[in-house]
């Protein structure tokens, strides 16, 4: 008679890449271990003995599990030792202000040389330009028509309940990962995140940001950290005031800050007003004290010893907050930077692939050796980070639903490389905001001075668009000036229909249905 016998213990288990397994095997003239195996986990084998074997089995119960259990951990610290250690940093409101994306008005040192090392993606969108439906994404590796994050959590929105365990954190913490997040969360339920360390930091208080990340990487185990600056959103004292704005200096950073007049106004608005150029010029400060945190940050990491075995993710949230900006799918508020840097993967280049924020989770979970779910919008960035003519996306596509309670309105965008198609799927019935935190850019350009110019024409369109906007983005990379009833564009605006309607198909997007629509624009 034989015994099947299996090692069912947390410790064997939990070893991440391999699992040890004793097989013992007895003939006629004496009992003996004949071989001790390794394989994956998936492959869980079991021992099979006889009734004689049992007995001698029992007898060495003690010493067996000893040995599979020291074994089992050397397997799982060395394998701890080659995990690699992922860094996600994020900026809030950062559109492409920065210098390795070629804006002119600053230097961003910090964030260049970082770029410089790794894969600066050109072409790179948020999924939706709202904070917490643009980080449901990230979490997720989901558009927000699926996650359910529609708009922002302090306004009530949240995910769908079938997804508060598919998150980032969820999935490195069950493969072993520590766990932590400095900043802002803003995805709700909150609770549902399972992050073991979430110190409280004023993270436009940046040495306290490299602080606080230095204890967390003092610690052992792969770690997954997230890193969220609020820099450069703008800033007021309480949710009662009107009063916005951003930051000049913080604690002396940055050193040099720069004045009203060294910026020009901002391209996608064309609004030369003495206001105005005040908070564009406060705005790059922020950017500067981002840069300079940032520096602090990766200071921080190489210090900890772990700059060559952590993969790095540096991306905005989405667009500045300013009308035409954030809140919208134009390119100023769904174009942001993003750079990866993977220890032996990437290659430091510049690529032209157009990827999106949906790619952060499969691009994370494929790094740390995790299977992914199976449902995802997004893919990893593996092959677009090591080959520059890796066959990529052909288009590109970002979203639009709530940013506070009201107003609803539901936007589609996509790309090619050279033009851009919006889709206001309530057009007629209902207008988008044309504020954002204090920015009164859109009563401005209604002064006299701005008659009969682009800067008029496109805040008319921004405030009350028609259904469909076309711009050709190489010669209008700004989007002033809508296309999309012009003859000589017909073939265009039918092609990029029919991309548009394929993407929405293919990620499931209940607002294609009208009286899904209309139900979620009743808050029901």
């Amino acid at each position: 008679m034989s015994i099947d016998l299996r090692f069912e213990t947390s410790r064997v288990f939990t070893c991440h890449r391999a699992l040890l397994i004793a097989r013992f095997v007895l003939d006629d003239k004496k009992t003996k271990t004949r071989e001790l195996l390794t394989g994956p986990i998936r492959t869980v084998k079991h021992v099979c003995i006889s009734q004689r074997g049992t007995i001698w089995f029992m007898r060495h119960i003690l010493t067996i599990s000893l040995l599979v259990t020291v074994a089992c951990d050397a397997v799982s610290a060395a394998d701890d030792e080659q995990r690699l250690n992922i860094l996600l940093i994020t900026s809030d409101d950062l559109g492409l202000q920065l210098s390795c994306y070629g804006d002119k008005v600053i230097q961003t040192p910090n964030l260049d040389r970082l770029a410089g090392g790794g894969v600066q993606f050109d072409v790179a969108y948020i999924a939706q330009a709202s904070c917490s439906p643009s980080r449901s994404a990230m979490f997720t590796g989901l558009y927000p028509h699926t996650n359910g994050q529609y708009g922002l959590a302090n306004r009530g929105f949240q995910m769908h309940a079938r997804y508060h365990k598919a998150t980032l954190p969820a999935f490195l913490k069950n493969a072993g990962y520590r766990t932590g997040i400095i900043g802002k969360l803003h995805v709700a339920p909150e609770k549902v995140f399972p992050f073991d360390d979430r110190p409280k930091v004023n993270t436009r208080r940046v040495r306290d940001v490299a602080r606080a990340a230095k204890a967390f990487l003092a610690n052992d185990g792969p770690f997954f950290l997230m890193v969220n600056y609020s820099d450069p959103h703008a800033y007021r004292e309480n949710r009662q005031s009107r009063d916005w704005y951003f930051p000049a200096q913080i604690d002396g950073v940055p050193e040099k800050p720069i004045k009203p007049g060294d910026a020009p106004p901002w391209p996608f608005q064309g609004i030369d007003e003495p206001e105005q150029l005040k908070k564009v010029a406060n705005y790059y400060n922020c950017v500067l004290r981002l840069d300079a945190g940032v520096g602090m940050l990766l200071d921080a990491l190489e210090k900890s010893g772990h700059a060559d075995d952590t993969l790095v993710i540096f991306v905005g949230d989405h667009g500045p907050p300013f009308a035409r900006g954030k809140t919208t799918c134009y390119e100023a508020g769904l174009r942001v930077p993003f750079i990866v840097r993977w220890p032996g993967v990437s290659k430091p280049m510049k690529s032209a692939a157009m990827v999106s924020t949906v790619d952060i989770l499969p691009t994370i979970l494929d790094a740390a050796g995790v299977a992914l779910p199976k449902e995802l919008h997004g893919r990893s960035l593996r092959a677009a980070v090591s080959n520059a003519d890796a066959p990529w996306r052909e288009y590109l596509a970002g979203e639009f639903h709530f940013h506070g309670s009201t107003p609803f309105f539901p936007r589609r965008a996509i790309r090619d490389g050279r033009y851009k198609l919006i889709h206001n799927l309530t057009a007629g019935r209902t207008k988008p905001g044309i504020g954002i935190d204090g920015d009164r850019a859109y009563s401005l350009s209604q002064q006299p001075k701005y008659q009969d110019t682009p800067t008029r024409r496109a805040f008319n369109t921004f405030a009350d668009p028609p259904e469909f906007e076309l711009y050709d983005l190489r010669t209008d990379p700004h989007e002033m000036n809508n296309i999309a009833g012009k003859a000589e564009s017909v073939e265009t605006l039918k092609r990029m229909k029919a991309a548009l309607a394929q993407w929405r198909r293919q990620t499931d997007d209940p607002f294609l249905d009208p009286v899904f629509v209309e139900r979620v624009g009743k808050g029901k």
